[in-house]
């Protein structure tokens, strides 16, 4: 599939992913019985968003193959509310013995205290990716609205009356949407739902003339034209494979940044650490070159992303300096990114 992502972006990702295939190869192959962990019961995947959703997806392929891995059951168990943070609260809560992990976007793990939803960061969790997102913008057909520029116009004259469906607060819809706000005059009327697959089916139902949520969570209404998307948050065009391509917003309003959005699974760091090792070996020989991750990914416009450990934490702190900072100067922040050491992204 043809990815039209900037180069410089796809370069520290893919560097990051050469180190893990590297690291691969030094430590072989294993099979469930060498790994340090062997968990007895079922393991539980809190998505703390509703079902159908970019998270939800991206977990149940990524529990999947960690049974293949591990020889156990790997439970997704949905608990959606306050953009995230109750399903991410309860795996916070929950005994520290590696058998009940959080998923989702981690960007918003990095901003629930600049938004006061959480008391948490990265720092507190062992995080693995699976894949990065990217943003997008879609319409229901039957909305005036056909393409980017009658959008941006409609915001500009009389948004409070535009309702743009969401996944809530810190969603990646309305992150996208404060993006425009920051650097366009617009006003939206946001209507939340408890997750990106919500959103999405009420505007294709016609609730809302309006979506901003993940292309993934679009991608299978654009390819049956339930859904016109009209562009995601990128420095170039991105192709979605059985559609064609979507134009960047950058296209319009140039000084939108677009840093990836990283999804996978995390567990809390006081887990113990054969359950760290164990992870970090299964991300190094299977996941790192996963054929059902990497079709998904493909077919959805996606990029495949199997990051983990430093290099994780890394990657993600650059949409997370980008998010506090837009939450910061949008007037949505509670606590000030500074005061939690959140630098600017420059």
């Amino acid at each position: 599939m043809k990815r039209n992502l900037d180069g410089r972006r796809w370069a520290a990702m893919l560097a990051g992913a050469g180190a893990l295939l590297a690291g691969s190869a030094l430590a072989g192959s294993a099979t469930a019985q060498d790994y340090p962990w062997k968990p007895d019961h079922p393991v539980t995947i809190i998505v703390p968003w509703a079902a159908g959703g970019s998270t939800d997806q991206m977990a149940r392929i990524v529990a999947a193959e960690l049974e293949g891995a591990l020889k156990q059951k790997f439970v997704v168990v949905n608990q959606p509310g306050a953009s995230g943070s109750i399903g991410t609260k309860n795996a916070m809560d929950a005994a520290k013995d590696g058998y009940t992990w959080a998923a989702g976007a981690a960007v918003d793990v990095g901003t629930y205290q600049v938004l006061g939803l959480l008391d948490t960061g990265l720092k507190d969790w062992n995080m693995y990716f699976a894949v990065a997102n990217v943003n997008a913008i879609a319409v229901n057909p039957s909305s005036p609205y056909k393409d980017f520029p009658s959008l941006l116009s409609a915001l500009e004259k009389d948004g409070d009356n535009v309702a743009v469906a969401t996944a809530g607060l810190s969603s990646a819809g309305h992150n996208f949407m404060e993006s425009i706000r920051a650097v366009a005059p617009i006003k939206y009327k946001h209507v939340t739902y408890n997750g990106g697959a919500p959103a999405v089916t009420a505007t294709v139902a016609g609730e809302t003339p309006v979506v901003a949520q993940l292309l993934v969570e679009m991608s299978e209404h654009i390819k049956a034209k339930r859904l016109i998307p009209l562009a995601v948050q990128a420095d170039k065009p991105v192709t979605l494979e059985g559609y064609g391509e979507i134009p960047a917003v950058t296209k319009w309003l140039a000084k939108i940044p677009a840093p990836l959005n990283y999804f996978g699974i995390w567990v809390h760091k006081d887990a113990p650490p054969a359950v760290v090792q164990t992870m970090d070996a299964v991300w190094k020989n299977m996941i790192a070159k996963d054929e059902a991750l990497k079709k998904y990914a493909d077919s959805r416009a996606a990029i495949f992303s199997p990051l983990y450990g430093a290099a994780a934490q890394g990657e993600a702190m650059k949409m997370v300096r980008y998010t506090a900072w837009l939450y910061a100067d949008g007037g949505k922040a509670k606590v000030s990114p500074d005061t939690l050491g959140i630098q600017r992204l420059q």
